[in-house]
């Protein structure tokens, strides 16, 4: 389990603090900046709730005994549990869905988040998805 302080934390809670820290990003930044912006200042809020965050950490693909590189990018993966795939997009689609469950099917993590930016309410911008959770 990851820990946030001395404390263990679930993929749940992480969320919880994932959200809350989207939608004060927002607030404060406004809508459609660069996903790199927001990449950015969301990794400092993450780490200032106490969460350890991995940026653009590759993700490879598995299949039996071998490792294919084929260029796979989590956004963020944080305290090891918890993807998040960021987007300043005018609606997220599909293949945006898609792209988030491949990289969790892939890690075998069990929760992501898709947060696009772009939308006017960042409440509307936030689609939850699960991997088996």
């Amino acid at each position: 389990m990851a820990k946030l302080g001395q404390q263990t934390v679930t993929e749940n809670e992480i969320g919880k603090i994932v959200v809350d820290s989207a939608i004060k990003v927002h607030r404060e930044l406004g809508p459609g900046l660069l996903e790199s912006v927001y990449e950015a200042v969301m990794a400092h809020e993450l780490q200032d709730a106490g969460l350890e965050v991995q940026r653009q950490e590759a993700i490879p693909i598995r299949y039996r005994d071998l490792v294919f590189e084929e260029g796979f990018r989590a956004d963020m993966i944080v305290a090891s549990k918890v993807i998040l795939e960021l987007k300043s997009v005018e609606s997220l689609n599909n293949s945006h869905k898609k792209q988030l469950l491949t990289y969790l099917k892939l890690t075998r993590l069990k929760l992501g988040f898709l947060l696009n930016f772009s939308e006017s309410l960042m409440k509307n911008g936030i689609i939850r998805i699960v991997n088996g959770l």
